[in-house]
């Protein structure tokens, strides 16, 4: 691709479409977060696949499946795009937070306290737009090899990419069990009594599950898994029926109710991790990613902390 061709890759509209695209997974999914018709969309993005010559996704399904080509469209124009909101910041009442959007994305399990820390820094900066991804731990991590946000939460973070990173909050995993489980009701669960059980286990690529099979293996003991679900409220909602035991994080049945579950004593557990911001080394931080982490480092874990305590303990 020549330079000049580089230098013309598709207008900033068709930048902004193309990156609504890959952020919704699905051209009706863009129209409607920009508010375009179906073949607007279709069309636009038809332009930006000409220039650049190549095909930059295909159709599998009803899911849009991006090309090699498309991935580093993505990329240059989330750059593109990122030097534009940068300079928007810097014009804007030189840096006073008036505008711009703060890019996050985190692994299903930090949805449930994440909101607790964008409340407080909204309010304090009413004029900003927030953009909130949330998938699992695979799916993030593809969204930091493209750096196209700000920020990426994780308990796991990958140890292959070039990036800088704070430790923020403890998470502890803890055993759970329908309330009326035999288990429940002794003062003591043997790790291998949990074991025995029938267990609900995260799927694969799950920050949640790499910490258990990790737990177990150098505990030297093997689960009972039965079921394997990809979502934490489905394992809540199948160890309230009974299906099994599970192990979630804390901040899962803290933060997102959990009515009808009881928390096991098992000996030797909860397991320890933590939650980490991370973010590109290479990428420079707008004004409001910089705000935010400074919020992040100053105020947040205080913020946590005072929302956990108020919280009915399982």
């Amino acid at each position: 691709m020549s330079l000049r061709l580089q230098a013309h890759l598709g207008t900033l509209r068709q930048m902004e479409i193309l990156l609504a695209v890959y952020d919704s997974g699905s051209v009706s999914g863009a129209a409607q977060q920009l508010h375009l018709t179906q073949p607007t969309i279709s069309m636009q993005l038809k332009k930006l696949a000409d220039v650049v010559g190549l095909a930059l996704y295909n159709i599998v399904g009803r899911k849009v499946v991006f090309t090699e080509a498309g991935l580093e469209v993505v990329k240059t124009a989330t750059e593109v795009l990122d030097s534009f909101s940068r300079l928007e910041m810097s014009l804007s009442d030189m840096g006073e937070l008036k505008s711009g959007t703060l890019r996050l994305a985190v692994v299903t399990t930090a949805k449930y306290f994440i909101p607790h820390l964008l409340g407080p820094f909204c309010k304090r900066y009413p004029n900003i737009s927030v953009q909130l991804n949330v998938g699992n731990r695979q799916q993030i991590i593809e969204r930091l090899k493209q750096g196209i946000d700000d920020f990426y939460v994780f308990s796991h973070p990958p140890g292959d990419l070039n990036t800088e990173s704070i430790e923020f909050f403890n998470n502890p995993l803890v055993a759970i069990a329908h309330e009326e489980h035999p288990l429940v009701q002794q003062a003591e669960v043997s790790l291998a009594q949990l074991c025995e059980a029938p267990f609900l286990m995260r799927e694969n690529g799950s920050g949640t599950r790499l910490a258990i099979e990790n737990f177990m293996l150098q505990q030297g003991v093997k689960l009972n898994v039965k079921m394997t679900i990809e979502s934490n409220e489905a394992i809540k909602h199948s160890v309230m029926s009974g299906l099994g035991v599970s192990i979630l994080s804390a901040h899962t049945l803290t933060f997102g109710g959990h009515m009808g579950l009881a928390q096991l004593r098992v000996k030797s557990l909860p397991i320890n991790s933590n939650w980490y911001f991370l973010w590109l080394k290479s990428k420079r931080p707008s004004a409001i990613a910089q705000a935010f982490l400074s919020h992040v480092q100053s105020e947040g874990r205080e913020m946590l902390l005072t929302e956990l305590a108020r919280c009915e303990p399982i």
